[in-house]
Order: C-alpha cells, then structure tokens, then sequence
C-alpha cells in the first residue's frame, strides 16, 4: 500500500480542479458571488480579532476562545478561497501535486481543529453558567492555553495522518478534481489502486472528531439546560439560553454538512452535490460566525462603539 514519494510524483504531476463551471460568463458572476462572501467572512471575523485583542473588558476565557474561532475561520477560508477566485477568471485550472497535498493538510488541520474546539466553547458555557463564581478559577489563562494548544495538536496530528494516507496513493492519472480544492475524497477518487483500507482509517478519524465532540457537547448542553431550570430569575434564563443558543447554532452549521460529507456512505458519493456542500461549510459558516456568534453580542457591540467613537477602546 506505502509507496515512497517520488515514485508517487512520476505518476501525477499536477492536477485540474474542475470548481463549478467551465463557462467564461458564469465563472465571471460566480466571481463575484464568491468574493462577497470571502471578503465579508475576513473583514467580520478580522474584525472580532482586532476588537477582542484591543479592548480589555474583552481578555476573558470566553472572547480568547471566540477570537481562536475566528482565526480559525479565516485561516479555513483563505485555504481554499483565494485560489477557487483565480480559477474562475484564468484558463488554467491546474494545482502541482505538492500544492495539492499542502492545500488538503491546512484545509484539514484547521478543520479538525475547529471540530474538536467546539467542545472546549461547550465546556467554557459549562463552567461560565454552572460554576459561575469559580469561572475564572477552573478556567485560568495556563489552563485556556493548554485546551487552546492541544485542540490546534490534535488538529495538525489527525490532518497529516489524513492528508499522507491520501496523498502516498499511486496517482497515475486521470488528474481531473471534480472539485474546487483538493478535498479528500475527491483526491483519493483517481486513485489507481483499492483505497478500502485507507477509507477505514478515514473513517475511525472522522468518527473520533465527529462523534465524539458531538457527545460531548449534547452531555454538557444537557448538564446547562438543568441548571438553567433550577434558575430563578426569568431574566438569568433567557441570558444564559440566548448565549448557548449561539453556540449551537454555529455547531449545527458546521457539524452537519461535515458530518455528511465524511460519515456517508461511499455509494451516496456525488462530486456536484458534494461540492456545494463543501462550499456551505467552508465559506457560509466562516461568513455566518460573527453574525451569530460575536456582533448579536452585547459586549462586541460596546468595544465596536468605542473604536468608533473615540478612536481607541480602554486598556
């Protein structure tokens, strides 16, 4: 199955990404659909950044985890992005087998990590409504940082597994993508030899950051709604639900087109459905965060006005 990585390369030296049309008009509108959204997702999501790292009132454990999210965000954005853009106006389609690889590890290492730090966001509501006065105890800077640290680990780790099991695949042609990136599956689809055990793999990697984080958001979203029962302030409630309602909105915006596209089965494989997907949860969910999550928020909000209106916000 291993084959060494020059004796891969003298199969396929590139590959054409075919992305969503090979019309020169539609590639132009679809252009600018696509760099609305893409500007868009940088701008708000660099906006949170800036907001969070300038305004003090800010430097708590839930904004150093939202600005995480969005850099995260951006980073997953702009690895597929930019390039999709220069292929609707270009003739040329192609991306060299060692851009190919490089693209699908930091499209998967972001991903991945985004998926597993979704669980440290749960746990940060966990302890923020049902440990309120020992919030900034049970989660000090060293302990944010370690969480932070070992979600990007784990990230980066699942990713090379994924992307060097995929990518030492004997390619010896043809080398067209029916995809706007260099997505897994679609990958490993030109393979010329049986990919079965290499999917199996995938597959356990996929159960593990899917699965698993999923579990342990519902187990600690259910451990929040029986404390927010026990609440007696009406007020207190609605707060405290209207908070994880962003959260889990996020969630279910990346969680499910994800979990669909490497979790079902490989006889529903559609590359033209797939990619519209693909799309959704690369660039929409990037799009929607700070909608959902940062400016509804009453403290984004405040740190935007300051900037706004006096220049500079409190230190």
């Amino acid at each position: 199955m291993w084959m060494p990585p020059e004796q891969n390369q003298s199969w396929v030296s590139d590959f054409i990404l075919l992305g969503f049309s090979s019309d020169p008009t539609s590639n132009r509108i679809l252009f600018i659909a696509f760099l609305l959204p893409y500007l868009s997702s940088i701008l708000g999501n660099g906006l949170i950044v800036t907001l969070i790292c300038l305004d003090s009132h800010l430097h708590t454990p839930m904004y150093f985890f939202l600005c995480i999210i969005s850099l995260l965000d951006m980073g997953y954005v702009t690895t597929t992005m930019p390039q999709m853009l220069v292929h609707l106006l270009a003739r040329c389609q192609t991306i060299s087998f060692a851009g190919c690889w490089l693209q699908m590890y930091v499209f998967g290492a972001l991903g991945l990590t985004e998926c597993i730090f979704f669980v440290v966001l749960a746990y940060d509501r966990y302890v923020a409504i049902c440990y309120p006065l020992r919030y900034t105890v049970i989660l000090s800077w060293r302990v944010c940082t370690q969480l932070a640290a070992g979600t990007w680990a784990c990230g980066f780790f699942f990713s090379l597994i994924h992307t060097s099991l995929t990518m030492r695949l004997p390619y010896c042609g043809p080398n067209i993508v029916n995809h706007y990136f260099c997505e897994g599956p679609s990958v490993r689809s030109l393979a010329c030899m049986d990919t079965h055990l290499i999917e199996m793999v995938d597959l356990v990697i996929s159960v593990f950051v899917n699965v698993t984080p999923l579990s342990l958001i519902l187990a600690s979203y259910i451990c929040i709604a029986l404390a927010i029962l026990k609440t007696k302030s009406a007020r207190g409630r609605c707060k405290a639900f209207s908070t994880c309602a962003s959260h889990l909105t996020m969630v279910t915006l990346f969680y499910a087109p994800a979990t669909y596209i490497y979790l079902r089965p490989n006889s529903s494989y559609s590359p033209e459905r797939d990619k519209k997907i693909a799309l959704f949860y690369n660039v929409f969910t990037a799009l929607l965060n700070p909608v959902v999550y940062s400016l509804r928020n009453k403290d984004i909000k405040g740190a935007f006005l300051k900037v706004m209106g006096h220049g500079r916000v409190a230190r």
